[in-house]
């Protein structure tokens, strides 16, 4: 496993190709492990790899955050219109900008607004989207999703 150095390197985004599924979806999985551990998840991780595979990749607006020196994906970032579906970093890439710049190419591809969803155990990502701008608008019990996790809807305006 590779570690940003100090300073951070100069991070690439770009939009995923076939062949970066599967480490789009471990990026998911190792994050979610790591800053979730209560959360009960209704899919397994071969599950999480075929979605990645035969859904996310292929038909949605994914992008990958890339390491320049060993062009490890280290984050992955999928918009749905107006809605940033998912992001995710890898645990030891936290806090080097690279959600930063997820969020501007995200504010960039929809200038006009943007809305996501986070559980509400997530205060790291909440204090995250706040300082972007973000402000919460709905919090649920959880009964609107597979999780069951009770969470709370994002809304960015410009």
């Amino acid at each position: 496993m590779s570690s940003p150095s100090s300073p951070s390197p100069k991070i690439t985004l770009r939009r995923a190709a076939a062949d970066d599924a599967g480490a789009a979806a471990d990026v998911l999985l190792r994050s979610r492990a790591a800053a979730l551990p209560t959360v009960s998840w209704p899919r397994s991780d071969d599950e999480v790899r075929d979605y990645f595979r035969d859904v996310v990749v292929p038909h949605r607006e994914t992008w990958v955050a890339e390491a320049p020196s060993t062009d490890e994906i280290v984050g992955v970032m999928v918009l749905a219109g107006d809605e940033v579906s998912q992001l995710y970093l890898l645990p030891d890439w936290r806090g080097h900008g690279i959600g930063d710049l997820c969020l501007s190419l995200a504010k960039e591809r929809s200038p006009g607004g943007l809305t996501l969803w986070t559980f509400q155990v997530n205060k790291p990502a909440h204090r995250f989207y706040e300082r972007h701008g973000f402000v919460a608008v709905e919090h649920t019990d959880g009964s609107g999703n597979e999780e069951r996790e009770p969470d709370v809807r994002y809304v960015w305006q410009p």
